[in-house]
């Protein structure tokens, strides 16, 4: 095995694994793991294209700063070559990227602007329009424009699309890939026009965009919806695409795109992000509707890894309802984390405050039950803790026991919902028993989390 002398040799050449354990129908299912770049995603060929062709044509030098408008990978990508390279880089975010990519960014020295996510093209904050004026604004700036780019498509025009079809001897019945900036579909429609013309191009989309209708019906709508699929979807045309090969699209929900992405790692061992399961799905549409047998390509566009803190955090899926328990008919379908299904995070009287804190802060909760066996003896928050050790920073080995509150607001499973705002008014918890028992806590958050999924 040959040594790099940079990251950025890594980028390319990703495996494909045949899937053995997806409903398929007649056909063969190839999963191409783009999630195996070096930055984890499929975004990481045109963050190099897009680059170096800058250099080629002398419009950047290192030092210089870089300025793009991205959903998450598109900025990794960047990330990563300009890390190598010695550009600055800043990048504009939509707020419904997760935690993770922004914490990745950052570490690799990013610049990260957030900007909303519930407006569209056109308006001041949108994430594109805010880049392009941030990089008007910033002397000496270079705005990479992936959505204008013709060294996006280009990477997987020269790059993707015949690397594809050496993998796969040249037979190829279909390929299956989203669509955002549009770099990828464009690319790879130029690639097999040229060297497989039979490929067939689907498009999988987020429902709420709106390009599944402009493939399948031929309408272009000027409105869109939200989705929380990141990276795929759009609400306007992108000025690189070219969707005239592209002739079958499948609107895929958000729940269905979870799922499924959860499905491939419980049956396949492969850990996809949101837009794979997106992908996936579509992809297992098209499968299943196919009555002679066809070999099928769809992307891995990255890893899950980015992803831990949403679509597989079961809490995180509860909360959207996108994932169900056992529905009771009482203020057991508000408890988060069950008690009796040692959900709860709990601390003991006898436990000191620093592990108190510690849970608090791992588990990202503020209060915590404080139990004596199976009884609940009290409760501690952060404001318990804090007044009791400001001043004398030893009293965090102080015992719970000082610090908590054991006059509890105990609600009886069979209350009303109308009974939990009385204890949110004076500012506390809800503590749900059933008799001596206790069930679990109800806070604020999870109030208006059940009444959001009430509406959906």
């Amino acid at each position: 095995m040959a040594i790099h002398s940079s990251v950025l040799e890594l980028i390319g050449q990703t495996p494909i694994v045949k899937a053995q354990r997806l409903d398929t129908g007649v056909c063969e299912l190839y999963l191409k793991l783009e999630s195996q770049n070096p930055g984890g995603s499929i975004k990481d060929r045109i963050g190099l294209s897009m680059i170096e062709a800058a250099e080629k044509a002398g419009k950047i030098k290192p030092g210089d700063t870089l300025v793009e408008g991205t959903a998450g990978n598109t900025g990794i990508g960047l990330a990563l070559v300009a890390q190598q390279k010695g550009y600055k880089l800043l990048l504009v975010v939509p707020d419904k990227m997760s935690r993770e990519k922004i914490f990745n960014l950052k570490a690799m020295g990013a610049q990260v602007v957030l900007t909303r996510s519930d407006v569209a093209k056109g308006h001041p904050d949108y994430y594109q329009d805010l880049a392009e004026r941030i990089a008007s604004e910033t002397p000496g700036a270079y705005f990479i424009n992936q959505f204008g780019n013709p060294d996006n498509p280009a990477a997987h025009e020269f790059g993707t699309g015949p690397e594809i079809l050496e993998q796969m001897g040249g037979d190829l019945d279909a390929i299956v890939f989203g669509c955002g900036s549009s770099g990828t579909m464009t690319g790879l429609s130029r690639a097999f026009a040229k060297l497989s013309p039979k490929t067939e191009l689907v498009l999988a989309d987020p429902v709420g965009s709106i390009l599944e209708e402009y493939i399948n019906r031929g309408t272009l709508s000027d409105k869109s919806a939200s989705w929380m699929v990141e990276g795929i979807g759009e609400d306007f045309l992108p000025p690189i695409s070219d969707f005239t090969r592209v002739k079958k699209a499948y609107a895929i929900s958000d729940k269905e795109s979870f799922l499924t992405a959860r499905s491939l790692l419980e049956k396949e061992g492969i850990l996809g992000g949101s837009s794979t399961g997106t992908l996936l799905a579509a992809a297992l549409k098209y499968c299943q509707e196919q009555t002679e047998p066809k070999k099928v390509l769809v992307f891995v566009c990255d890893t899950g890894n980015k992803y831990l803190s949403k679509m597989y955090n079961d809490y995180w899926m509860l909360d959207n309802g996108f994932i169900q328990r056992e529905q009771h008919g009482d203020l057991r379908d508000l408890i988060l984390r069950p008690y009796s299904q040692r959900d709860t995070v709990v601390v003991g009287p006898g436990d000191l405050l620093v592990t108190a804190y510690q849970r608090m802060k791992l588990y990202d909760v503020s209060q915590l039950p404080v139990m004596d066996g199976e009884h609940i003896v009290g409760i501690v928050d952060e404001s318990d803790v804090l007044l009791h050790v400001y001043g004398d920073e030893s009293r965090f080995r102080d015992p719970v026991s000082t610090a908590m509150v054991s006059k509890l607001d105990k609600i009886p499973v069979g209350q009303p919902i109308e009974s939990l705002l009385p204890v949110f008014d004076r500012g506390h918890v809800a503590i749900v028993v059933d008799g001596e028992r206790f069930l679990g806590l109800i806070t604020r958050i999870d109030l208006l989390n059940f009444l959001r999924r009430r509406v959906q």
